[in-house]
C-alpha cells in the first residue's frame, strides 16, 4: 500500500498520528467495521463509540463513559481519554481532526459538506478546550475522479463558493480542504485514495458495489504516549460502547 506521509501502513490499516492524537482508517482488509468494534477496542485500547449517521451536521460529544450527547450525529468529539469516535464511510469522506486536548472525526458526503458539518465539529473541539494548532487527515473516499453529481449539486457549492467541479464530477475532497482551513485547521493531510476506481481490494465502495458494501472505519483517540501500547493504543480498554449504528449510504 502506497501512502503519503505522514499516513503509514500499520497490520494492512492506514495509521496517522496528529497533534496530540492517534488516528486509523480502516480497510477491507479488517472487513466491515460494523462486525469489529471489539477487535478495534482491543487494537486501540479505547472505548468505541458510534452515532446514527444521516448526512447532517449534528455533532456529538462523547463522554469519558464512552455516552454520545446524541445517537444521530455525523460528527462526534471528545476530550476524554481512552473513547475513540467513530464514523463509518464507504464512498463519503472520513475526516478525523486533532489539537492537543482533544480530537473528533467526521462523515462528510456533499450534504454533510453543505450543511457545515466541519465547521461545527471544528467549533465543538475548541469548545471542549483543543489548545493550540488543529491538524486534520482525509481518509480514502470518492475523488473527483469519479464522483460524478448531478447540475444542481454543483449549483449548490458554487453559490456558496468557488466551482468545485471537474467536468460533471465534484471534488469533495477540495470542499473538505477548504472548509478546513476556513475553520481554522493549520494542517489538512489527504490519503489520496478514491475508494470508487481505487483497489475493490482495499477500499468498499456504495458506488462501486451498492448497498450490500461493507462500510470502513475512521476513528480517532487522545494519545496517551506515557503508557504501554499492545497494538495501536495505550492500554487494553474496556468492551465497545453499545452505539445505535449509522443510517448512512456511505
Amino acid at each position: 500500500m502506497q501512502l503519503p506521509a505522514p499516513f503509514h501502513e500499520l497490520d494492512g490499516q492506514i495509521a496517522v498520528e496528529l497533534a496530540g492524537a492517534r488516528a486509523l482508517f480502516t480497510t477491507r482488509a479488517l472487513g466491515d467495521v460494523r462486525a469489529q468494534h471489539e477487535r478495534l477496542s482491543k487494537l486501540t485500547g479505547a472505548r468505541v463509540v458510534f452515532a446514527r449517521q444521516v448526512h447532517g451536521s449534528d455533532v456529538a460529544t462523547v463522554s469519558a463513559d464512552g455516552r454520545a450527547s446524541v445517537e444521530q450525529a455525523d460528527a462526534l468529539v471528545t476530550a476524554a481519554r481512552a473513547v475513540a469516535p467513530m464514523v463509518l464511510s464507504a464512498d463519503c469522506l472520513p475526516i478525523v481532526i486533532a489539537a492537543p486536548g482533544a480530537v473528533g472525526v467526521v462523515h462528510a458526503g456533499w450534504r454533510g459538506l453543505e450543511a457545515g458539518v466541519i465547521a461545527r465539529a471544528v467549533a465543538q473541539l475548541r469548545r471542549l478546550g483543543a489548545g493550540g494548532p488543529l491538524q486534520a487527515a482525509i481518509g480514502p473516499g470518492a475523488g473527483v475522479c469519479c464522483y460524478e453529481v448531478g447540475e444542481e449539486v454543483h449549483l449548490r457549492f458554487r453559490r456558496r463558493s468557488q466551482d468545485f467541479r471537474r467536468g460533471a464530477n465534484l471534488d469533495l475532497k477540495a470542499i473538505a480542504r477548504v472548509q478546513l482551513m476556513e475553520a481554522g485547521v493549520a494542517g489538512v493531510h489527504d490519503a489520496r485514495l478514491c475508494t470508487i476506481c481505487g483497489d475493490p481490494a482495499l477500499t468498499f465502495s456504495y458506488r462501486r458495489e451498492g448497498a450490500t458494501t461493507g462500510r470502513h472505519g475512521a476513528l480517532a483517540w487522545i494519545d496517551q504516549a506515557h503508557a504501554a501500547a499492545p497494538g495501536l493504543g495505550s492500554s487494553p480498554g474496556p468492551a465497545p460502547d453499545h452505539a445505535t449504528g449509522s443510517g448512512s449510504h456511505g
